[in-house]
């Protein structure tokens, strides 16, 4: 008998409508869509978008506007903004969010694992103590654990009280 996991929320992403090309570019060139497309922050260099399928509740990525896939390409003054909002970032997810620890992490082309490979990325996936349980280890399975909506629209609400550029 094979058991069966149902997962209904997950009917957005089969049924949904495809972004064509890059899904990076497109999020950067659609400012109007960002409620939309859950964008937390946008600036001349960078956006900060969640990430559609999280490791945790809460994670993000800082992405470039520019499309690249090599972060030895990136002009360094979009690097140093990069990891600046990296800074903020977690601060806000420590001090706003209630995360005990944060990951930060970049998956440079396919053979890294990056899912999108074709335009870098940056991750911040908050971690709580005792986050992980048997589901992931033996399950090979996550369970998220709230709404995604209620998580990034609290995550906004917090960006203008952490995320400052200047």
């Amino acid at each position: 008998m094979r058991d069966i996991l149902y997962a209904p929320w997950r009917d957005e992403y089969v049924s949904k409508e495809k972004i064509e090309g890059c899904v990076f570019c497109h999020i950067s060139r659609h400012a109007e869509e960002d409620e939309t497309l859950h964008v937390l922050y946008r600036d001349e260099y960078c956006f900060i978008v969640m990430n559609r399928y999280p490791y945790t509740p809460g994670h993000f990525m800082i992405i470039p506007h520019l499309h690249t896939d090599k972060l030895e390409d990136l002009p360094a003054q979009i690097w140093l903004h990069m990891s600046k909002l990296a800074q903020q970032s977690v601060r806000l997810l420590k001090e706003g969010f209630g995360a005990h620890g944060v990951n930060i992490g970049m998956n440079l082309g396919k053979s890294a694992g990056a899912g999108i490979a074709e335009h870098i990325h940056m991750h911040l996936v908050p971690r709580w103590e005792r986050d992980t349980n048997f589901i992931t280890a033996i399950g090979n399975t996550r369970v998220y654990s709230t709404d995604f909506e209620k998580i990034y629209k609290k995550i906004k609400s917090l960006i203008p009280n952490y995320i400052d550029i200047k």
